[in-house]
């Protein structure tokens, strides 16, 4: 077992990360949620800390994950993809120190192309299958009559044959088979069968649910409406989604329903990892982090998905919940970001991290020794939006002009796949690129200018200039009241500036986004 440093206290020395895609903070109860019932996630809450400023980093959601495994922003670099040369993951230097991690996972994206080397320094790893996007099974059970899952309408129906989830739903028997519970269940088995033998460890449960598709088994399909017909478990990407005739009023609040079951359904799975930290008595010795890497839109400003719009509350407020050893629970309101939960995981466990990062240690908050960690937390999508958050504004600002000029930084050529469309595949580099450097590496990285016409990634096309957001979101928490043009926006703007110089960023960002 390698050594810890010593913190002139005694620190927990196992860590447990439950992440939860798409959690939507303002539906938990713990939060003020009363739509849709979330018992385990409340009795979580009631021994954590509570955050109530933690805000998105790099999204979607392998950026995300980035920040937390690797505890550095990389969307101003670039859209989506791997661990890059220069960079080691939170397990790199703990496998190294003896210290056992463990990824549990039914996350599709970590095992394609811009995902897959996130859980290769994980000393142990188990991939559940079926979720999503996963190429599980290459043609449906066809004696799947009888099976709880429920006639769905298919994510391509009529454009492409099925594939990933809609075939592999056909092969669930129970609801125990559901990619989610059967991920609950792997994470209480190695708790039982692995976790109380070791001193110190990370056990990372990156659990897809309640990420689309939002499709469960009685009875928690009709636990909050019944409907008639092919269930719709595809959330549409649509702005203006109702209004604009994509989707009925009725289908949109069906579609809300099936999001509300499958939190229910996943939140009491994870009562049952709760139940096993009861058992073992891990909550004496054991940190349990309970976070998303972002929340849903579901009708919220008639907005459906994760389209391309700037990060409004219900998709950039997200819910942070930390047990601690021998601390009381209380609420946090210190603004705080997906970043800094490496820097806490590389506090708590004594790791000296070697490439730039961007985050800040939660544990001195934790422990009583400061108030804020924080003046600013910027996030946003690669080539849209970056937002600068000072714990009370938000500021959003687009490009101006055309978006350009905009570049992309990496080694490992990669954006999201479309499993559905095998052949889409972000451009190679081409004569325009040339060698740079990233902050503080001297490994050298291809830099790929993009221009007016080129192949963009999808959240990157097509994106509206001149278009800025302000809101004081102590006075305007639905985001209802424009700022920008006033005062405010010049405070901000010169905020956005430091903070984009203090992360180093590319001119590039200064000079798309007018700064």
């Amino acid at each position: 077992m390698g050594n810890f440093k010593d913190h002139g206290m005694n620190r927990p020395r196992r860590a447990v990360v439950l992440l939860l895609d798409s959690l939507n903070r303002h539906m938990l109860g713990c939060y003020g949620g009363q739509e849709f019932e979330t018992p385990n996630i409340d009795r979580l809450a009631a021994r954590s800390l509570r955050f109530t400023n933690h805000v998105t980093g790099s999204l979607p959601c392998m950026p995300a994950r980035h920040d937390i495994l690797c505890g550095a922003l990389d969307f101003l670099w670039k859209p989506w993809g791997s661990i890059e040369l220069w960079e080691r993951p939170i397990t790199y230097p703990l496998r190294r120190m003896g210290v056992p991690t463990q990824l549990i996972t039914d996350h599709p994206h970590l095992f394609e192309v811009g995902g897959e080397n996130y859980h290769t320094d994980f000393f142990a790893w188990d991939y559940v299958r079926g979720h999503e996007s996963d190429p599980w099974k290459t043609r449906p059970d066809l004696s799947w009559q009888g099976a709880p899952s429920l006639p769905a309408k298919q994510k391509y129906a009529g454009r492409v044959a099925p594939h990933g989830y809609d075939v592999s739903r056909t092969y669930f028997r129970e609801e125990a088979d559901f990619p989610g519970p059967k991920t609950m269940q792997a994470t209480r088995a190695w708790l039982e069968d692995h976790g109380r033998h070791h001193d110190a460890f990370l056990l990372f449960v990156d659990e897809f649910d309640p990420h689309e598709p939002f499709d469960t088994p009685e009875p928690w399909a009709s636990r909050y409406g019944s409907w008639n017909g092919e269930r719709l478990i595809w959330p549409p990407y649509a702005i203006d989604g109702v209004a604009s005739g994509q989707i009925s009023k009725a289908e949109g609040d069906h579609i809300r329903a099936n999001y509300g079951a499958k939190l229910s359904m996943i939140d009491h799975w994870l009562g049952r990892v709760l139940d096993t930290l009861d058992d073992g008595d891990f909550w004496r010795d054991t940190m349990v982090i309970l976070c998303t890497d972002h929340g849903h839109y579901l009708g919220e400003k008639d907005i459906w998905g994760k389209p391309r719009v700037m990060q409004y509350e219900p998709l950039g407020h997200t819910p942070l919940l930390i047990a601690y050893p021998g601390v009381e629970s209380k609420t946090l309101d210190a603004l705080t970001t997906n970043v800094d939960l490496y820097a806490t995981l590389a506090d708590l466990f004594g790791v000296e991290t070697e490439h730039v990062t961007h985050g800040h240690s939660l544990l001195p908050l934790i422990e009583g020794k400061t108030h804020s960690i924080r003046d600013w937390a910027i996030g946003g999508v690669f080539g849209n939006w970056v937002q600068i958050n000072d714990g009370r504004h938000k500021y959003a600002r687009g490009p101006v002009s055309n978006n350009f000029p905009l570049s992309m930084f990496s080694n490992r050529w990669s954006t999201m796949p479309v499993p559905a469309y095998p052949g889409l595949r972000l451009p190679l580099p081409d004569e325009r690129a040339r060698l740079d450097h990233m902050p503080g590496t001297s490994v050298p990285v291809i830099r790929q200018p993009f221009e007016p016409g080129d192949l963009l990634p999808y959240w990157t096309m097509d994106m509206p200039c001149d278009t800025h957001y302000l809101f004081d979101l102590d006075s305007d928490p639905g985001e209802t009241q424009n700022l920008c043009g006033s005062a405010v926006e010049s405070h901000m703007k010169a905020l956005l500036r430091e903070a984009l110089s203090a992360v180093d960023a590319p001119m590039d960002q200064f000079q798309r986004l007018g700064l």
